[in-house]
Protein backbone atom coordinates (compact mmCIF):
# COMPACT_ATOMS: atom_id res chain seq x y z
CA UNK A 1 0.00 0.00 0.00
CA UNK A 2 1.61 3.37 -0.51
CA UNK A 3 0.51 7.12 0.06
CA UNK A 4 1.03 10.11 -2.35
CA UNK A 5 -0.23 13.15 -0.69
CA UNK A 6 2.10 15.96 -1.45
CA UNK A 7 2.34 18.34 1.16
CA UNK A 8 4.47 21.70 1.49
CA UNK A 9 7.41 21.74 3.55
CA UNK A 10 6.60 24.78 5.43
CA UNK A 11 3.84 23.15 7.54
CA UNK A 12 4.23 23.52 11.09
CA UNK A 13 1.32 20.87 12.70
CA UNK A 14 1.62 19.99 16.79
CA UNK A 15 2.49 16.39 16.68
CA UNK A 16 -0.17 14.07 18.90
CA UNK A 17 0.70 13.22 22.55
CA UNK A 18 1.45 10.16 20.71
CA UNK A 19 4.55 10.77 19.48
CA UNK A 20 5.13 12.66 23.30
CA UNK A 21 4.53 16.29 21.74
CA UNK A 22 1.22 18.30 21.99
CA UNK A 23 -2.21 17.49 20.75
CA UNK A 24 -2.61 18.15 16.91
CA UNK A 25 -3.27 22.04 16.52
CA UNK A 26 -3.41 24.62 13.29
CA UNK A 27 -0.28 26.48 13.78
CA UNK A 28 0.62 26.04 9.91
CA UNK A 29 -2.02 28.61 8.91
CA UNK A 30 -2.30 32.10 9.91
CA UNK A 31 -5.58 33.12 12.01
CA UNK A 32 -6.30 35.26 9.45
CA UNK A 33 -6.89 32.97 6.95
CA UNK A 34 -9.03 30.31 8.72
CA UNK A 35 -10.41 29.39 12.21
CA UNK A 36 -10.40 26.35 13.68
CA UNK A 37 -12.17 24.57 16.43
CA UNK A 38 -12.00 20.76 17.85
CA UNK A 39 -13.95 18.87 19.72
CA UNK A 40 -11.81 17.87 23.53
CA UNK A 41 -13.49 14.03 22.98
CA UNK A 42 -11.31 11.19 21.37
CA UNK A 43 -14.64 9.00 20.00
CA UNK A 44 -16.08 9.94 18.05
CA UNK A 45 -13.79 13.52 17.47
CA UNK A 46 -14.65 15.99 15.05
CA UNK A 47 -12.16 18.30 14.04
CA UNK A 48 -13.73 21.65 12.48
CA UNK A 49 -11.97 24.07 10.70
CA UNK A 50 -13.63 27.36 8.90
CA UNK A 51 -11.83 28.92 5.54
CA UNK A 52 -12.77 32.50 4.46
CA UNK A 53 -13.40 31.16 1.22
CA UNK A 54 -17.12 30.21 2.73
CA UNK A 55 -16.09 26.47 3.16
CA UNK A 56 -16.54 24.52 6.09
CA UNK A 57 -13.81 21.78 6.82
CA UNK A 58 -14.85 19.10 8.89
CA UNK A 59 -12.76 15.54 9.80
CA UNK A 60 -14.21 12.78 11.38
CA UNK A 61 -13.98 9.30 11.71
CA UNK A 62 -15.27 6.68 9.24
CA UNK A 63 -19.42 6.32 9.92
CA UNK A 64 -20.08 3.42 7.12
CA UNK A 65 -20.59 3.25 3.30
CA UNK A 66 -22.41 6.04 2.97
CA UNK A 67 -19.28 7.67 1.02
CA UNK A 68 -17.73 4.88 0.27
CA UNK A 69 -17.44 5.57 -3.87
CA UNK A 70 -16.18 8.57 -3.52
CA UNK A 71 -13.70 8.09 -1.36
CA UNK A 72 -12.46 5.13 -3.68
CA UNK A 73 -12.42 7.60 -6.69
CA UNK A 74 -10.55 9.98 -4.54
CA UNK A 75 -7.88 7.06 -3.22
CA UNK A 76 -7.68 6.34 -6.64
CA UNK A 77 -6.28 9.77 -8.65
CA UNK A 78 -3.73 9.81 -5.86
CA UNK A 79 -1.99 6.69 -5.38
CA UNK A 80 -0.10 4.30 -7.93
CA UNK A 81 -1.61 0.83 -7.33
CA UNK A 82 -5.72 -0.21 -7.67
CA UNK A 83 -7.83 -1.51 -5.13
CA UNK A 84 -10.65 -3.46 -5.38
CA UNK A 85 -13.73 -2.32 -3.05
CA UNK A 86 -13.33 -5.55 -0.96
CA UNK A 87 -9.63 -4.44 -0.23
CA UNK A 88 -11.21 -0.98 1.59
CA UNK A 89 -13.87 -2.95 3.28
CA UNK A 90 -11.27 -5.09 5.10
CA UNK A 91 -9.80 -1.97 6.20
CA UNK A 92 -12.58 0.07 6.90
CA UNK A 93 -15.00 -2.25 8.51
CA UNK A 94 -12.63 -3.74 10.96
CA UNK A 95 -10.68 -0.08 11.75
CA UNK A 96 -13.39 2.31 11.31
CA UNK A 97 -11.76 3.83 14.23
CA UNK A 98 -8.53 4.63 12.98
CA UNK A 99 -9.80 5.60 9.44
CA UNK A 100 -11.09 9.03 9.23
CA UNK A 101 -12.47 11.14 6.03
CA UNK A 102 -12.67 14.80 5.59
CA UNK A 103 -15.28 17.05 4.41
CA UNK A 104 -15.66 20.42 2.41
CA UNK A 105 -18.82 21.99 2.62
CA UNK A 106 -20.58 24.29 0.93
CA UNK A 107 -23.20 26.43 2.84
CA UNK A 108 -24.07 28.30 -1.05
CA UNK A 109 -24.44 25.17 -3.13
CA UNK A 110 -25.91 23.06 -0.44
CA UNK A 111 -22.94 20.63 -1.21
CA UNK A 112 -20.46 18.51 0.78
CA UNK A 113 -17.67 16.73 -0.94
CA UNK A 114 -14.89 14.00 0.52
CA UNK A 115 -11.83 16.14 -0.14
CA UNK A 116 -9.66 13.36 2.40
CA UNK A 117 -9.52 10.39 3.61
CA UNK A 118 -7.10 8.15 5.59
CA UNK A 119 -6.88 4.54 5.77
CA UNK A 120 -5.21 2.04 8.67
CA UNK A 121 -5.89 -0.88 10.32
CA UNK A 122 -3.95 -2.35 13.70
CA UNK A 123 -2.55 -5.72 14.18
CA UNK A 124 0.31 -7.75 15.83
CA UNK A 125 3.55 -7.77 13.97
CA UNK A 126 5.19 -11.02 14.20
CA UNK A 127 8.34 -9.67 16.30
CA UNK A 128 5.05 -8.95 19.05
CA UNK A 129 4.06 -5.74 18.81
CA UNK A 130 1.04 -3.90 18.21
CA UNK A 131 1.79 -2.33 15.01
CA UNK A 132 -0.39 -0.08 13.15
CA UNK A 133 -0.16 0.40 9.21
CA UNK A 134 -1.47 3.73 7.45
CA UNK A 135 -2.64 2.06 4.30
CA UNK A 136 -3.78 4.99 2.43
CA UNK A 137 -3.75 8.46 2.61
CA UNK A 138 -5.37 11.38 -0.43
CA UNK A 139 -6.12 14.72 -0.18
CA UNK A 140 -8.16 15.97 -3.45
CA UNK A 141 -6.02 18.17 -5.24
CA UNK A 142 -7.98 21.73 -4.60
CA UNK A 143 -7.67 21.08 -0.81
CA UNK A 144 -3.95 20.89 -0.69
CA UNK A 145 -1.48 23.50 0.86
CA UNK A 146 -4.43 23.52 3.96
CA UNK A 147 -3.17 21.08 6.82
CA UNK A 148 -5.31 18.82 6.10
CA UNK A 149 -3.20 15.66 5.48
CA UNK A 150 -1.05 16.35 8.43
CA UNK A 151 -3.97 16.59 10.50
CA UNK A 152 -5.26 12.86 9.00
CA UNK A 153 -2.36 11.51 9.82
CA UNK A 154 -2.37 12.90 13.19
CA UNK A 155 -6.00 11.71 14.49
CA UNK A 156 -5.02 8.22 12.72
CA UNK A 157 -1.73 8.46 14.95
CA UNK A 158 -2.92 8.95 18.30
CA UNK A 159 -6.05 6.81 17.33
CA UNK A 160 -3.19 3.93 17.10
CA UNK A 161 -1.81 5.48 20.05
CA UNK A 162 -4.83 5.13 22.21
CA UNK A 163 -5.97 1.55 21.49
CA UNK A 164 -2.39 0.10 22.90
CA UNK A 165 -0.16 0.16 19.62
CA UNK A 166 3.80 0.33 20.12
CA UNK A 167 4.39 1.41 16.70
CA UNK A 168 3.12 2.76 13.57
CA UNK A 169 4.26 2.31 9.75
CA UNK A 170 3.44 3.00 6.36
CA UNK A 171 5.12 2.67 2.74
CA UNK A 172 5.65 5.26 0.42
CA UNK A 173 7.28 6.02 -3.05
CA UNK A 174 11.09 7.02 -2.56
CA UNK A 175 10.96 9.26 -4.99
CA UNK A 176 7.71 10.91 -3.63
CA UNK A 177 9.53 13.98 -1.36
CA UNK A 178 6.36 15.82 -0.51
CA UNK A 179 5.03 12.59 1.05
CA UNK A 180 8.63 12.15 2.66
CA UNK A 181 8.50 15.80 4.04
CA UNK A 182 4.94 15.31 5.34
CA UNK A 183 5.80 11.79 7.66
CA UNK A 184 8.98 13.11 8.58
CA UNK A 185 7.76 16.14 9.78
CA UNK A 186 5.87 14.38 11.94
CA UNK A 187 8.27 12.11 13.84
CA UNK A 188 8.54 8.69 11.18
CA UNK A 189 12.34 7.83 9.98
CA UNK A 190 13.05 6.00 7.56
CA UNK A 191 13.24 1.97 8.81
CA UNK A 192 13.41 0.17 5.29
CA UNK A 193 14.52 0.25 1.98
CA UNK A 194 12.00 -1.55 -0.30
CA UNK A 195 13.49 -2.32 -4.05
CA UNK A 196 10.77 -2.25 -6.25
CA UNK A 197 7.61 -2.50 -3.92
CA UNK A 198 5.20 -1.56 -6.44
CA UNK A 199 3.40 -2.71 -9.48
CA UNK A 200 4.78 -0.33 -11.30
CA UNK A 201 8.52 -0.60 -10.35
CA UNK A 202 9.37 1.74 -8.12
CA UNK A 203 11.29 1.39 -5.01
CA UNK A 204 9.81 2.07 -1.10
CA UNK A 205 10.74 3.34 1.96
CA UNK A 206 9.06 1.83 5.08
CA UNK A 207 8.60 4.47 7.44
CA UNK A 208 8.20 4.19 11.03
CA UNK A 209 7.74 6.06 14.28
CA UNK A 210 7.65 4.18 17.58
CA UNK A 211 5.08 5.32 20.80
CA UNK A 212 7.21 3.98 23.46
CA UNK A 213 10.93 3.33 24.32
CA UNK A 214 12.78 -0.02 23.23
CA UNK A 215 12.12 -0.96 26.64
CA UNK A 216 8.80 -0.68 26.71
CA UNK A 217 7.85 -2.30 23.59
CA UNK A 218 9.88 -5.32 25.02
CA UNK A 219 7.87 -5.56 28.03
CA UNK A 220 4.57 -4.99 25.81
CA UNK A 221 5.55 -8.10 24.02
CA UNK A 222 6.59 -10.33 27.33
CA UNK A 223 3.21 -9.63 28.55
CA UNK A 224 1.27 -10.15 24.92
CA UNK A 225 3.17 -13.69 25.13
CA UNK A 226 2.35 -14.75 28.56
CA UNK A 227 6.01 -14.52 30.83
CA UNK A 228 8.82 -16.68 30.13
CA UNK A 229 8.90 -19.92 31.82
CA UNK A 230 11.82 -20.13 34.83
CA UNK A 231 14.65 -21.69 34.67
CA UNK A 232 13.71 -24.44 37.13
CA UNK A 233 10.43 -24.97 34.79
CA UNK A 234 9.88 -27.05 32.01
CA UNK A 235 8.82 -25.06 29.25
Amino acid sequence: FSSSFAQPADDSFSLPQAMGVDEPGTKGCSASSESVTSSSSIAPQVVETVFTDNLRITTEPYRGETHLATIIDLVAQDLSEPYSIFTYRYFLNQWPQLCFVTFAHDPAANETTVVGVIICKQDLHRSGTLRGYIAMLAVHASMRKRSIGTQLVQLSVRAMRDGGCDEAVLETEVTNTGALRLYEGLGFVRDKWLHRYYLNGNDAYRLKVWFRSQAERDAAVVARQGAPPAANEVA
